[in-house]
């Protein structure tokens, strides 16, 4: 799977954990940043990771910032990115499952990295249900058109 990941400077570290983890695994990861510690605006990269997921870039995304919320919220400025913050595997599957996200994020500053790996495990574990979810889906999908 091809996968875009993007952080800010409050994520670095654990970004480079995540996507050395990923690229063990087998992925594809394409780091659209940041590259160090030092300062940087989250939105920047949310853009980046959700305009990749819209144009079929990357199959899907991984975002993470220091709490997940603000570099999601960029994200979701993008039509067609539904990013989900999740901190723990049982939300990051049902997102996939149940909403068909296409990006998760979470939180440097929230999730230590043995969870952020069991958080990126269950959302690439998982499959979108389909049936009435997509019903759901294509609501979000609506709003987004109006």
């Amino acid at each position: 799977m091809k996968i875009g990941i993007g952080n800010d400077h409050a994520a670095y570290d654990m970004k480079l954990e995540i996507k050395k983890y990923l690229e063990e695994k087998g992925h594809e990861v394409i780091d659209f940043g940041c590259h160090s510690t030092e300062r940087a605006n989250y939105p920047e990269f949310g853009e980046k990771v959700g305009r990749a997921v819209a144009a079929k870039e990357v199959d899907c995304g991984v975002l993470i910032c220091g709490t997940g919320i603000g570099i999601s919220m960029a994200a979701n400025k993008v039509k067609g990115v539904r990013a989900a913050v999740v901190s723990e595997p049982v939300s990051a599957r049902l997102t996939k499952e149940h909403n068909d996200a296409n990006i998760i994020a979470f939180g440097a500053r929230i999730v230590g990295v043995e969870l952020a790996k069991a958080i990126v495990d269950a959302y690439l574990g998982a499959t979108f249900q389909g049936g009435r979810h997509a019903e759901r889906v294509q609501m979000l999908m609506d709003i987004e058109n109006k």
